[in-house]
């Protein structure tokens, strides 16, 4: 299938647009991986993936792991670059919430291996976090806080973990919005790709190029409710902060909209249910007034990707649909109810929230 795309977009967002996931690996492939490169043994569950292959490892030894195999496509260096950020943060702060990447028998943090397919991927063994589902349980206030609290801490482990690969093409980053372009032009006219393409306009022309001054760092990027762990037994606390391929350096504010754009709630307004994240945040991670300004218009332009994005690879890849479309819905009702709040009432809301409630 040939498919054209805006010259404007650069060859690595391309094949993020237009790769599908791999050929299957066997669990048989996955277990014998995992005795060559780790001397261990288990029973493999394959894990739902748009991209990679990854297993669920019920080992031999009593514990559990999540097996990974890259995607073919993906850069290595983007690999070594996640791998990395990982043992960096653990190294900064031993208890966050995050797996632990495994060495391999020789020390090595990662292999390239060759598949029966004929392909070459990078193989990690990553510790598993025991949890629920954040999208699974009923919130609440206290919990937002504690996961708000847990992301700040995250991002001030990262702080000063730096990679020549952290600035990759990643279709997924807010500071580059623009490149959802070729996609919306391709989106059949209707009352949905009027909003979407007036925002991408206003954030192109008002918003992006205030991105410049703020803060920047090395960010998770993908804090979505299927990326986020409970403890069973008590939903007020995070377990487990999961997937970190969508991570990428970008103005540090964008860690926070993203988290928001999946906390929305369905009052009167919409920032209710973010609130308490963010407070939760910025009590860990101080916001300065400048990202507190933006939070907003970040929100929507992370809610308008959602939807373009998803939408656009569903219609491509309908044999994936489902796992594409699972934040497609509450996006595009949070981005109408956001609109229809608007920037004076959401900055109205955040600013006193910051001040009062940000250092409890």
């Amino acid at each position: 299938m040939c498919e054209t795309v805006s010259p404007a977009v650069s060859q690595g967002v391309i094949d993020q647009l237009f790769a599908t996931a791999a050929a299957p690996v066997e669990c048989s492939e996955a277990t014998a991986l995992l005795w060559q490169h780790y001397r261990l043994r288990g029973v493999a569950s394959p894990l739902n993936s748009e991209r990679d292959a990854n297993f669920h490892i019920r080992g031999y030894d009593g514990r559990e792991y999540v097996l990974k195999l890259s995607h073919p496509a993906e850069d290595r260096a983007v690999t070594d670059f996640q791998s990395r950020a990982l043992l960096h943060a653990r190294a900064a702060d031993p208890s966050l919430p995050i797996p632990q990447l495994l060495p391999r028998h020789d020390g090595q943090p990662y292999a390239v291996v060759a598949l029966a397919d004929g392909s070459q991927r990078v193989l990690r063994l990553l510790s598993y976090l025991a949890g629920q589902p954040l999208h699974q349980i009923q919130r609440s206030a206290a919990q937002r806080r504690h996961l708000g609290q847990t992301l700040g801490r995250l991002d001030n482990a990262l702080r000063d973990y730096a990679h020549p690969a952290a600035h990759h093409p990643l279709l997924w980053d807010i500071q580059h919005a623009q490149r959802l372009q070729p996609l919306l032009d391709e989106t059949p006219d209707s009352a949905q790709k009027t909003l979407l393409a007036d925002w991408l306009a206003h954030f192109m022309q008002q918003v992006q190029p205030q991105l410049a001054g703020l803060r920047r760092q090395v960010i998770h990027n993908d804090l979505n409710p299927h990326n986020v762990l409970v403890d069973p037994q008590d939903h007020i606390r995070t377990a487990g902060l999961i997937d970190f391929g969508d991570m990428v350096q970008a103005p540090l504010i964008n860690e926070l909209a993203v988290a928001c754009s999946y906390q929305l709630s369905s009052s009167e307004n919409p920032l209710d249910g973010a609130g308490e994240l963010i407070a939760g945040y910025h009590a860990v991670c101080p916001l300065l007034p400048g990202e507190i300004d933006l939070l907003y218009p970040l929100i929507m332009t992370r809610l308008c990707m959602t939807v373009t994005i998803t939408g656009w690879r569903a219609a491509r890849y309908p044999e994936n649909r489902s796992y594409i479309l699972r934040n497609h819905g509450l996006s595009w009702d949070g981005l109408q109810r956001l609109a229809a709040f608007g920037p004076a009432r959401a900055s109205a809301y955040l600013q006193p929230l910051c001040q009062t409630k940000g250092q409890a």
